[in-house]
């Protein structure tokens, strides 16, 4: 079900991921997503999996958790996979139609499929031990310097964190829309391709509803609280660097720094 999709969802700890600093999470983060596309060989998933799982463990996430924030994507990566399959070049291995696997192919529709997992794990790494307000904090810190042409940093980094904190919420949201619909007579699971379409087409006037209205409603406590954007705005907390950050990003930057020797001497 769609409740169960975690991505954008934050999850409390005590853990020295959770204790890291949000400039240092979403640089990292950045970092180890342009490392997985040098990844191109087994070797080096084997070495992301390897740090994956660390991470993981060392922020004591659940793996079935990390794994469900993969769901909403999986027709895309399905897709991948399929295209790279079908469109490699060497040895055919199986023939359908006009349609050939090649070795090569399906090698690299394997690899391909991978990277897109990757992507959603690790950002999803950085979204499950982050607050929404430390995200706000830490991309209007990383956006400041910009301010100077003319950026809103602060507005910019409430926007992204808003939206990606409602990815949760909207989804819910969809989710009992279905089923009020369900229940209703609506079918969502048999039929063909154009009746699910048909029948999904029906969830899009009431879900856009939905979220103008949460919109509205998150705009009126906002003005309620007397926000006006990041003017002369002061913070209980202020971001500190620790040795842990420094700790942290070494062990990163190593890991980048070996994806990209396997890449250039594979």
């Amino acid at each position: 079900m769609l409740g169960n999709i975690t991505f954008g969802q934050y999850f409390p700890g005590d853990t020295p991921v959770h204790k890291l600093d949000p400039r240092t999470k979403i640089i990292l983060t950045i970092i180890v997503i342009a490392a997985t596309f040098t990844a191109a060989d087994f070797w080096a998933y084997s070495l992301l999996t390897a740090f994956f799982v660390f991470v993981t463990a060392l922020g004591r996430l659940s793996f079935v958790r990390l794994l469900r924030s993969v769901k909403p994507l999986w027709p895309i990566i399905l897709i991948t996979f399929f295209v790279h399959v079908f469109s490699g070049q060497g040895e055919t291995l199986f023939r359908l139609f006009i349609f050939k696997i090649t070795g090569a192919g399906l090698t690299q529709g394997i690899l391909m499929s991978l990277r897109l997992v990757f992507l959603i794990l690790f950002s999803s790494l950085m979204t499950m031990t982050t607050s929404p307000l430390e995200l706000t904090d830490g991309l209007e810190r990383l956006l400041r310097p910009f301010r100077r042409i003319g950026l809103p940093a602060h507005e910019l980094a409430m926007m992204m964190t808003i939206a990606l904190r409602f990815i949760p919420t909207l989804l819910q949201e969809t989710e009992r829309i279905m089923m009020a619909q369900s229940a209703r007579g609506a079918d969502f699971k048999s039929g063909g391709l154009t009746r699910k379409a048909r029948n999904i087409l029906t969830l899009i006037v009431p879900l856009f509803l939905s979220a103008f209205r949460r919109a509205d409603e998150l705009a009126t406590a906002m003005e309620a609280r007397c926000y006006h954007g990041g003017e002369g705005r002061t913070r209980m907390h202020e971001l500190a660097l620790a040795k842990s950050d420094a700790l942290a990003a070494l062990i990163v930057v190593f890991l980048a720094a070996v994806l990209a020797f396997i890449k250039w001497c594979g």
